[in-house]
């Protein structure tokens, strides 16, 4: 715990841990300062508010305090706090994440000659160093792209170039399209969290062993509670909250998911010489070249991908610091927008990325700690290496994934601006950055992918007697390759 009086102010400061990447906060600001403030916020009022009957600036103080008094000290408590907050975090060099809750401002109450005390609590950045960045030894798989991989997604182009047809009822694979109600039971009274018209669920494939998403959570049995409806039927699914929910009442929560089906819609892929037509070329084999160029260079960002993922891995089992048990929303957040970025950028569809997100959501809580953990270790990694970002990589960044995503880099600019995701965007890129720097110093020794399997699939094994035995300290090691 820390008191402190901060120079050049009269605010008293008291700063206490209160958890893993938690500090408590206790500011009083004198009655002097107070009283001042108060007075002067009501000298601006008079000269500025206009009252019928009198000249601006000529109302009497006392009608001016009657009429405009409670929302004066509103704004002059509000002013005070936020002050004295921002001074408080900025004398005692607190690296904190995201805003203090609105409720601190709201309960408390500011009153001429008596001292204004509130206390707020908030995210920082956890204190902890790093190991060694030099010599990490890194394997690297050659970048291979065998003809399956191309028949595979000459075959995904060809369902992607489809048409939907409509069915009377639903088989594995096809979508439902309808209005999505989620709901469930909060401190013993029914809330409503999603109402949504027109939403999509795909009816699990067979050989998914059931599992599939719908309204953003996963479910085990999916295909067992969704049957095979037909437009018109109305289906109830029962699930529980996924526990690293980014809406905290979710969280744990029985949750039923009612959807009535309006349509039903399954996809004709479309003819290979109908696509090859489409993208102007002469031949199957200009698409195979083109497609073979593409996942070449698909298969060369999975290679530094893995790479990463080896750095990472490395960071993680030779960092310790202590986290949450349990992450906040806005923790699950940064989390989810982190992943995402990562899957856009590797070229995962859409559906994809939402499944991923879903399954995240759905992750244990050690699992969704080594996430956040992850994230901490790379920004300080950042930091000791100077890591900066250009302008120009974040544009490149862009026009590499809507590449990967089939859009254009202007029209995925703006989602990303307008879901507010372009801060995600740009972490994503400075993460990179720091592990390729780390990579610049690592012993890499270049394998063949089955070589990498093998020897990959050798050291997961030689970890898990260590696993057991050290639960605490590897667990936020796990799935360290997903």
């Amino acid at each position: 715990m820390t008191d402190v009086m901060t120079e050049g102010s009269s605010n008293k400061v008291t700063v206490e841990d209160a958890g893993p990447c938690r500090k408590k906060i206790q500011i009083e600001i004198p009655a002097d300062v107070v009283t001042t403030k108060l007075g002067e916020s009501l000298d601006t009022m008079m000269h500025e508010a206009p009252i019928p009957g009198f000249r601006k600036g000529r109302a009497p103080r006392r009608l001016i305090e009657k009429r405009f008094g409670s929302s004066l000290r509103e704004e002059t408590k509000r002013q005070l706090m936020s002050s004295a907050y921002a001074e408080a975090v900025e004398q005692n060099s607190l690296k904190v994440l995201g805003e203090p809750s609105s409720e601190t401002f709201a309960t408390a109450e500011v009153e001429e000659g008596k001292p204004l005390s509130f206390d707020v609590e908030v995210e920082v950045v956890p204190e902890f160093d790093l190991p060694s960045l030099e010599g990490i030894k890194v394997l690297k798989p050659t970048a291979e792209v065998p003809e399956d991989v191309i028949n595979a997604e000459i075959e995904k182009l060809c369902i992607n170039e489809g048409s939907l047809e409509q069915r009377d009822k639903a088989e594995p694979g096809d979508y439902i399209t309808g209005r999505g109600t989620m709901t469930g039971k909060v401190s013993g009274d029914d809330k409503t969290f999603h109402d949504i018209e027109g939403a999509v669920v795909r009816v699990p494939e067979k050989g998914s062993d059931g599992k599939g998403m719908i309204l953003g959570v996963m479910v085990d049995d999916l295909a067992t509670q969704l049957g095979t409806p037909k437009p018109g039927d109305s289906i109830e699914i029962k699930v529980k909250g996924p526990e690293n929910h980014e809406v905290e009442e979710i969280r744990g929560a029985d949750l039923t998911v009612t959807f009535a089906v309006e349509r039903v819609d399954t996809i004709i892929p479309a003819p290979l010489t109908d696509v090859v037509a489409k993208f102007g070329l002469e031949n199957e084999d200009q698409l195979r070249e083109g497609m073979a160029s593409r996942l070449q260079q698909r298969a060369e960002t999975q290679q530094k991908t893995v790479m990463r993922q080896q750095i990472m891995k490395h960071l993680l089992e030779n960092t310790e610091f202590e986290l949450p048990q349990r992450l906040t929303a806005s923790q699950a957040v940064r989390n989810f927008e982190r992943r995402r970025m990562e899957l856009m950028y590797r070229g995962a569809d859409p559906q994809q990325i939402e499944e991923h997100i879903a399954e995240l959501r759905a992750a244990s809580a050690s699992d969704a700690v080594r996430e956040l953990k992850m994230l901490f270790i790379l920004a300080k990694a950042g930091e000791d290496l100077s890591v900066q970002i250009e302008e120009a990589e974040v544009n490149a960044m862009i026009s590499q994934m809507a590449l990967e995503q089939g859009e254009r880099p202007e029209k995925l600019r703006q989602e990303l601006i307008q879901n507010n995701r372009v801060q995600a965007l740009v972490q994503q890129i400075r993460e990179h950055k720091t592990t390729d720097a780390i990579l610049d110093k690592a012993e890499v020794e270049e394998v063949s992918p089955d070589d990498f399997n093998e020897r990959m699939k050798a050291e997961a094994g030689a970890s898990e007697p260590a696993k057991k035995k050290t639960t605490k300290k590897k667990a936020s090691t796990k799935k360290a390759d997903d």
